[in-house]
């Protein structure tokens, strides 16, 4: 693979008379570690960060004629608006280390390891820049582009440690337990499964209530934090509380000597599983005894697709964690349309913002069942359910809603809510 096949084309690079401090605002802004430095567009040197923090320390000079003065740290620091002053062509590194279009990706790459950089200039024959090419291009063309898609555990892990945070649980299992409840006891129901149980909210909540439930869930991270919010709660609770880590088409059937009632599927954990969410449901069915109550909460992709312009949600949210050097995350989900008609592309965004700006964390990507709700009315008929109610509820990234009280609209539901009876 060559260079002209990875770099970017799109290339910031700023004059010989640019000030130092605007050579700042691009680094920063463009979250990069240096810019060429362009006479027309002809590459003559290179700022890094590394040039510019050099200019901070004493010459050698300095130190011949006051060694006490040049030793001082924190006085150095005081330069920054003289430094801010200088143009680029007194702070870049000259002689550049330059690429063309047609050097192999390893190639490059050999070139920055060999002289400690992490972005090299691609020129033409005249010396003309043309492109850029990072570590990181060439990393996710050899390695990244080859990977599968984040597994489930994988992107719940990922989540975990800054979005599950941010939920506001209190808010969320003011609205949703109330009506789990009053279909539980309605239908004589006191051994719960939750599928896809996350850090065990629901799980510990129906135990405070008197039910016994069973979190299964592949995360090993979440378990782990559901398994510590359960050994701070009375005895007598834990009892009724259980968390296991696995498959879940492993661990279901393992269940049946459980007597359980009822399982629920909550926050889209159904559409997690692209390929086996029928065997997940079938399976489920199968060890439930009474009146094998099911009930699931799925994304309505049919809004997100036909009215949201594919946006699942854009939020700006408090860190959850206290001892967290970032006072707020902003969290942007969106689908991309199916192209098979069975799963979605998901793509999860997040920024950290520290007090003074903010800065990438990452972007996962995962695939998703396209699950519509004729889908479900026909796996739960196929599994034996007769007795199917489909409810709409709305959630706006941060507020939380009940869960059967609205029919489902279409084009209205943030959420579709199924209750199945056999």
């Amino acid at each position: 693979m060559r260079v002209s096949d990875v770099m970017s084309k799109q290339v910031d690079y700023v004059r010989v008379n640019t000030t130092v401090r605007d050579v700042c605002r691009l680094i920063f802004g463009r979250g990069i570690n240096g810019v060429p430095v362009c006479k027309n567009k002809k590459v003559i040197g290179f700022i890094t960060e590394r040039d510019i923090l050099a200019k901070f320390y004493p010459t050698m000079q300095d130190y011949v004629e006051d060694y006490v003065h040049a030793r001082d740290f924190e006085a150095m620091e005081d330069k920054v608006s003289e430094i801010f002053a200088l143009k680029a062509i007194d702070v870049t590194s000259k002689n550049p280390t330059t690429v063309g279009p047609h050097t192999p990706i390893l190639h490059a790459n050999s070139l920055m390891a060999v002289h400690k950089i992490g972005r090299l200039p691609v020129v033409d024959e005249k010396g003309n820049l043309v492109g850029i090419i990072a570590k990181g291009d060439i990393f996710r063309a050899a390695v990244g582009d080859r990977l599968e898609l984040a597994e489930d555990e994988e992107y719940n892990d990922w989540l975990s440690k800054r979005y599950y945070l941010t939920v506001d649980w209190k808010n969320r299992l003011s609205f949703e337990m109330p009506d789990l409840i009053r279909v539980f006891r309605d239908n004589d129901t006191e051994r719960v499964l939750d599928i896809g149980c996350g850090t065990g909210e629901h799980v510990i909540e129906l135990a405070k209530h008197g039910f016994t439930a069973f979190g299964i869930e592949r995360s090993r991270l979440m378990v782990e934090a559901a398994n510590k919010k359960r050994e701070s709660l009375p005895k007598t609770i834990q009892k009724r509380a259980t968390f296991i880590c696995g498959e879940y088409e492993n661990l279901i059937p393992s269940l049946q000597k459980e007597d359980l009632h009822a399982a629920i599927v909550m926050g889209n954990s159904l559409s997690h599983n692209p390929y086996n969410y029928k065997a997940v449901v079938k399976k489920t069915a199968n060890i439930l005894s009474r009146k094998k109550v099911m009930i699931f909460q799925v994304t309505n992709f049919e809004k997100v697709l036909k009215t949201q312009k594919r946006l699942l949600n854009f939020s700006f949210l408090k860190s959850g964690y206290e001892a967290s050097p970032y006072q707020e995350h902003l969290f942007l989900e969106h689908y991309d349309p199916p192209r098979d008609g069975k799963t979605l592309l998901k793509t999860f965004t997040i920024f950290d913002f520290t007090g003074k700006r903010w800065k990438f964390y990452g972007v996962r990507n995962a695939l998703f069942a396209y699950l519509t709700k004729e889908e479900i009315a026909r796996i739960l008929k196929a599994c034996g359910h007769r007795e199917i109610s489909f409810y709409g509820s709305s959630f706006d990234g941060r507020k939380w809603d009940y869960l059967f009280r609205k029919p489902f609209k279409p084009l209205e539901s943030d959420w579709l809510n199924v209750v199945a009876k056999r």
